[in-house]
């Protein structure tokens, strides 16, 4: 599935690992299951073509995360944000598959999530804005 392939990238965009220490993919892999299951749910994020990151920033902010979110995009500090904050905003189907998948609980996914989705969304927007293209591309634009 793409979710496997995004995951694979996100885990090199991250530097491996990441801070998950899971096996597998890792960091990168919930993440990138995650972003496939959003777009699987949402049809790619509502106008955001192929790129379902810009939806879930999207859905983020509408829960209230908007400082932190704005923070991650931005040139300046990454503001931190917890597991609790992303288990709130995510749909619960969402994130009960992204656990699934990685073989943790829910709030485990959730604060994977927390941890490392700020340094990604960061790496993914280098210029303070998010860049154009499908997900994919832009993730191997970005690697070093």
């Amino acid at each position: 599935m793409a979710g496997n392939d995004l995951g694979s990238l996100l885990g090199s965009l991250l530097g491996g690992g990441g801070g998950g220490g899971q096996s597998g993919g890792g960091a990168g892999g919930i993440l990138g299951s995650l972003i496939g299951a959003l777009a699987d749910g949402r049809g790619a994020g509502g106008g955001n073509g192929s790129n379902p990151l810009g939806g879930l920033l999207e859905m983020l902010t509408g829960s209230g995360l908007t400082d932190q979110t704005q923070s991650w995009v931005g040139t300046g500090e990454n503001q931190s944000v917890s597991g609790t904050q992303i288990a709130e905003a995510l749909p619960d189907e969402t994130l009960e598959k992204v656990a699934q998948d990685a073989g943790v609980s829910p709030q485990e996914a959730a604060d994977q999530i927390a941890r490392t989705l700020p340094t990604a969304v960061d790496r993914l927007t280098p210029t303070g804005s998010m860049p154009e293209g499908s997900l994919e591309d832009i993730i191997r634009q970005q690697q070093l």
